[in-house]
């Protein structure tokens, strides 16, 4: 049997992380969210409002405990994936694509209860949030997305560094609970957006593109900071060194990654050295020319 390649292990494990991401997004929004008349934000949550509108205005006939939200969605994301193409590449649109059909598929088969299973609003919307917060952080780990404000705050992200996938969907949020205000009561706008801030904090800590990390490498042997250019298009500032102890040459790399990259770094600086000492330090502030990546 032919092994797989190591870009085809990641891209079978991406499938996996993106279907498992998707699945438990729709089960924190169907199961706690949906049966308490609550909005999403962003395009999930326009989605749902053109649900509403059909079903009770158009009156069309939906099956009990099927979510016309899930379909709805897709349709929205459709003029996305051109703007994921032309920002991020076709690689990154096809992914899109995978992403927003697993989950609205997931949105339409996790059935929505007939009663709610959590009847407090707060207590819901902080579950809720979590639960689905954590499922979109996965999808966008996997580097994918969920679709919507995703899409949108990856490509921002890009031109913009500071801008995380989390803060551009608390601004559009702004624009969905404007309209739930106007037509619903106070009480349904503000749990909405408590569900909205939840969710987005909890994407932003799971999603680890938002966090830097400087990797500093102090080895013996030539050849590393070509590798890590080759294979990864990130930039390195080297040093020519000397230990105290060994009075012997010593080669200094500076590197700043995503904290997804670090697993990668360290699999390519062992391959040349394994006797490398690294020191990796989380957060750092980056300014000038850092590449933004999903």
């Amino acid at each position: 049997m032919k092994k797989l390649t190591n870009n085809q292990k990641e891209l079978v494990t991406q499938i996996i992380h993106t279907s498992l991401g998707s699945l438990i997004y729709a089960v924190g929004l169907n199961i706690l969210i949906t049966p308490l008349g609550l909005y999403n934000g962003g395009f999930m949550g326009i989605a749902q409002l053109i649900r509403t509108f059909l079903i009770y205005a158009v009156h069309i006939p939906i099956p009990s405990g099927v979510d016309l939200a899930g379909v709805l969605y897709f349709i929205l994301n459709v003029p996305l994936f051109y703007l994921g193409y032309k920002v991020m590449g076709k690689a990154f649109a096809l992914k899109s694509l995978f992403g927003v059909g697993i989950i609205s598929l997931c949105l339409v088969l996790v059935r929505v209860p007939q009663l709610p299973i959590i009847e407090d609003y707060l207590t819901a919307c902080i579950i809720g949030g979590i639960i689905a917060g954590f499922g979109s952080g996965i999808i966008l780990r996997a580097r994918s997305t969920a679709g919507g404000p995703d899409i949108i705050g990856v490509c921002c992200a890009k031109k913009y560094p500071n801008l995380s996938v989390g803060k551009v969907n608390i601004i559009l949020n702004i624009f969905v609970y404007s309209i739930c205000l106007v037509l619903y009561n106070v009480e349904i706008a503000v749990y909405s957006l408590i569900f909205a801030t939840v969710f987005s904090l909890t994407v932003d800590k799971v999603h680890i593109q938002n966090i830097n990390t400087s990797v500093m490498i102090f080895t013996k042997k030539t050849g590393i900071s070509r590798a890590i250019m080759e294979q990864t298009g990130r930039g390195v500032t080297n040093w020519d060194g000397e230990g105290a102890y060994t009075n012997k040459t010593s080669y200094i790399l500076l590197v700043v990654i995503s904290k997804y990259e670090v697993s990668q770094i360290k699999h390519i600086v062992r391959s040349i050295d394994p006797n490398a000492f690294m020191i990796f330090t989380e957060g750092c502030s980056v300014e000038g020319n850092f590449e933004k990546r999903l």
